[in-house]
């Protein structure tokens, strides 16, 4: 357990120092990944390291910079991200069933690249984020929740940005995205059968080929949304109280 000083005192912090990481991360190989399952790697600076197919189940992560680190078939499942940096951070197929992603840093510094989440398993993930033109193609959502908690807010609304996100093929059923920014998103082919888009807008996005069977579009705006080829729109909620539903394209 290292102690960092802080004030007059000395607090709990990480697990590892980055040196330690680094070391443990070196002597793993593709039979004998490196394990920080439960560990505390919390507000270390691990930019820049690979963390391929390594596991890090239940894992804290919170505030960690992760610039440009690669954890690529990795599996973090419960992890928590709150408060990371994820500039350029490639997530690829990676694991975070249930993982905590709240207010994670995307912007500032060198790095101007999202993170990427391309068929990654974020089923039942919390996710509030600022993730515009973030890559999530194909990646798995189920029951995931980015939507807006109320109870929970405090000065503004935070919600969750994937404004022109690239979430073609992307498996959305049953995720909360109420009050979400989905404005010129790429959903193509996307699954959202019973998703919440409760208020959530969808400006310009684009659904065609998407399965919308059950999902809720309440208060959605559906300015020029495409649901060209949309499956299951005949079974879609709320259509009738959609915002801008005349100038949405069916």
């Amino acid at each position: 357990m290292v102690l960092v000083g802080f004030g007059s005192g000395a607090t709990v912090a990480a697990d590892f120092t980055v040196v330690q990481v680094r070391e443990r991360l070196a002597a793993s190989s593709s039979e004998r990944p490196a394990d920080f399952s439960g560990k505390d790697l919390s507000d270390l600076d691990l930019s820049k390291l690979d963390f391929n197919h390594a596991k890090l189940v239940g894992a804290n992560l919170f505030g960690a910079r992760l610039v440009s680190a690669s954890f690529v078939g990795a599996d973090l499942t419960r992890a928590n991200l709150n408060g990371a940096w994820l500039m350029g951070t490639n997530f690829g197929g990676a694991k975070l069933i249930g993982s905590s992603l709240l207010n994670v840093v995307v912007l500032g510094g060198e790095i101007k690249a999202r993170p990427n989440f391309a068929g990654a398993d974020l089923s039942g993930a919390r996710i509030i984020a600022d993730l515009p033109g973030a890559n999530l193609s194909r990646a798995r959502l189920h029951q995931a929740n980015l939507g807006v908690d109320i109870k929970n807010q405090g000065m503004g609304q935070m919600r969750t940005d994937l404004t022109g996100a690239n979430l073609m093929g992307a498996d959305l059923s049953g995720a909360d995205l109420n009050r979400s920014l989905l404005s010129f998103a790429n959903l193509t082919n996307a699954n959202l059968s019973g998703a919440r888009l409760y208020r959530a807008t969808l400006v310009g996005a684009d659904l065609m080929g998407a399965d919308v069977s059950n999902a809720d579009f309440t208060e959605a705006d559906l300015d020029a949304t495409l649901f060209k080829g949309a499956k299951g729109l005949n079974a879609a909620k709320g259509m009738d109280k959609a915002a801008n539903r005349e100038k949405a394209h069916f």
